[in-house]
Parts: structure tokens; C-alpha cells; sequence
């Protein structure tokens, strides 16, 4: 009697089994857990990032009216935008913030005044503002020294 031969049949590791779903479970909760502390962390950093664009422009925007002064000995009739009086654009160099003036430009006088936007709006310094006399200042909730510093 013959006997056929059966072919070789692939060997298995015994521990070779993958994943469990509960694994895999618990690895996307770990992450979840972790982009849930992570994230408004980020959203605040790239927010104190992008102050530098309304401080940048204030002070861009104030050597501006100086040489505008300089030129008219007033700072009256100097506007932000386009047009022959524009000093500085009206908005910021990234794009932040638009810049206006708080009270129109006397004389002697001028306040600017920096209004976030977009994603900048919701930012805890709120709007920025720089006058004549080099005082800054914020609308928001955070103190003048936290949100004018440079670092």
C-alpha cells in the first residue's frame, strides 16, 4: 500500500497572535488623554506667539507717526491704511490684528490701537494700545507686563 505524501504544512510560532482589541482600546484612550492636556496648552503658546505681531506693528506704526511729526510738526491728519497721509498699513504684518487709531490724531497727540482677529481674538491680552507719551496698554484680562514682553 501507498502512502501520499502530504505536504509540509508552515510552522507557527505559538505566541504569534497580535493585538487584543482591548489593547489597542486602552493605547488610543491613552492618547486621547494626552492630546486633551496638550492642546490648549499649544493653543495658548501660539497665541503669545502672535502678540509679537501687535507689538511689532504698534511700535513699526508709532516710528511712523514720529517721522510724520517730524515732517508736519502735527500728528494730525496722519491716518493708517492707504491713501497720500498714510503713515503705516492697517493691519499688522501677519495679520493678526488690524491697527486703528483709539482717538482720531491731535496735534500734539496720537493712540493707536491694535484689534486682534481671527484666531487672535479670543487671546487673553484682548487688544493692544500705544500712544504718544509710550504708554502701552491691553484690554484684556492679562496684566500689560505679561503681554508686551518679547520672549
Amino acid at each position: 500500500m501507498r502512502y501520499k505524501k502530504t505536504p509540509p504544512q508552515p510552522k507557527r510560532h505559538p505566541r504569534s497572535r497580535g493585538f487584543t482589541l482591548m489593547e489597542v482600546m486602552i493605547a488610543v484612550a491613552v492618547i486621547a488623554i494626552l492630546a486633551a492636556i496638550a492642546m490648549p496648552s499649544y493653543f495658548s503658546f501660539i497665541q503669545r506667539t502672535h502678540r509679537t505681531d501687535a507689538t511689532r506693528a504698534l511700535m513699526e506704526a508709532s516710528a511712523a507717526m514720529e517721522r510724520y511729526f517730524s515732517q508736519n510738526q502735527t500728528y494730525a491728519g496722519a491716518t493708517l491704511g492707504a491713501g497720500a497721509n498714510a503713515v503705516y498699513s492697517a493691519t499688522s504684518p501677519e495679520g493678526f490684528y488690524t491697527l486703528s487709531f483709539n482717538v482720531a490724531p491731535t496735534a500734539t497727540t496720537y493712540s493707536l490701537l491694535a484689534t486682534a482677529t481671527g484666531s487672535q481674538a479670543s487671546d487673553k491680552c484682548g487688544n493692544f494700545t500705544y500712544n504718544s507719551a509710550s504708554v502701552r496698554g491691553v484690554t484684556g484680562t492679562l496684566s500689560i507686563k505679561d503681554c508686551w514682553r518679547m520672549k
